[in-house]
């Protein structure tokens, strides 16, 4: 079988290296891929450029493609894929609204009862300012659309919560993606990350994890997409886990049906264990980044096997088991200043390990 994954970073990498484990496997394309990948076929197009990608399927059929970044899971790569009879592991366009608007998700879990942060949506900055000057800090502002994960201020003090809506509504600084802003309330507690397969009936969660996201140790420096994550994440029983499936989890799909978006692929969950309950922070549309580097090394099951069973509506719970007695962690390095002004392009050298226990 011919499998394209398209992605570049190292979600796409750890997704590479468990695919070659499959037997279903003789040849892996990568869309576009980076130098570190071994073993698989780099073809040189964006991940965005969805003409691109579907005129070298025209010519180059894949048995199989995964999606993994949002954008074009959110630009409707996969509903143009199977358009073209081609099978694909990730949601259509309107099922990945989830994640592309956070006013979306927000409202969603709003209709059908899905515990989250309260919260209001502003397209105007002084009625959100004025709606800050009367509000509790800590407080979040989102960029209602994608942003690469710098979208997202929590702000301790007025002036840093004021200059974050100005950022988005007034400066531009993320497009059209921050034409809304989402303010809501800060909720306290240990966050936990859940990457789930679900193929629109059926909901499977992976192992738990755990990602760190300040820019510096310490918990300092600028929010990112995150700096590094362990998995298990060790306060996430069985027992709230049992509780998430039931109040959040399958909730959320069923919400997704109704609204007429039926979900298959691979749907995260960003939670916070408040000392109310757990409560949903937000929604990614695929695989977590940096949280996939320690969730898939612990998968013992066929990664590809489950992939199909997933985008043809039949996943088997029981076919996807992980690890019970081992753990994983991830540490990203990231160039200076990251993530507002840094360089790109230079080359890395890392330490050459004999490891076993490395994954990729």
């Amino acid at each position: 079988m011919k499998v394209m994954v398209i992605g570049s970073g190292g979600r796409e990498h750890a997704v590479v290296e468990k695919i070659k484990l499959s037997p279903l496997v003789e040849e892996i394309l990568v869309t576009p891929g980076n130098g570190g990948m071994t073993g698989v076929t780099l073809v040189n197009i964006s991940a965005t450029d969805i003409k691109g990608i579907t005129e070298f399927c025209t010519k180059n059929p894949p048995d199989f493609v995964v999606v993994t970044p949002d954008d074009p899971l959110s630009l409707g790569l996969v509903d143009r894929l199977n358009d073209m009879g081609i099978e694909c592991f990730g949601p259509t366009k309107g099922a990945a609204e989830i994640e592309s608007s956070k006013v979306f998700a927000k409202n969603l879990m709003k209709k059908y009862n899905i515990p989250t942060a309260d919260y209001r949506v502003f397209d105007e900055e002084k009625q959100a300012i004025d709606y800050l000057n009367s509000s509790k800090l800590p407080i979040v502002i989102k960029a209602d659309g994608l942003a690469l994960g710098k979208g997202v201020t929590v702000a301790t003090t007025l002036a840093e919560a004021i200059n974050a809506v100005k950022e988005a509504l007034t400066l531009k600084n993320f497009g059209e993606s921050g034409k809304r802003v989402v303010i809501e309330e800060y909720l306290e507690g240990i966050e936990v990350s859940v990457l789930t397969f679900t193929d629109g009936n059926k909901i499977v969660p992976m192992v738990s994890s755990m990602d760190h996201k300040r820019a510096l140790n310490g918990d300092k420096g600028s929010n990112t997409g995150g700096m590094g994550a362990i998995a298990p994440n060790p306060y996430y029983t069985e027992e709230i886990n049992n509780q998430c499936k039931q109040k959040i989890f399958l909730p959320t799909i069923k919400a997704l049906n109704a609204e007429g978006k039926e979900f298959r692929g691979c749907l995260y969950f960003g939670l916070m264990l408040t000392d109310k309950g757990a409560k949903v922070i937000e929604y990614n549309c695929r695989f977590g980044d940096p949280e996939t580097q320690v969730v898939l090394p612990l998968l013992k099951s066929d990664l590809l096997q489950i992939m199909q069973d997933t985008a043809r509506g039949c996943l088997q719970p029981e076919s996807v088991v992980f690890e019970k007695d081992k753990a994983a962690c991830c540490v990203i390095a990231a160039s200076e200043g990251y993530p507002t002004k840094y360089q790109k392009g230079f080359p890395l050298t890392l330490p050459v390990t004999d490891n076993k226990n490395t994954f990729c």
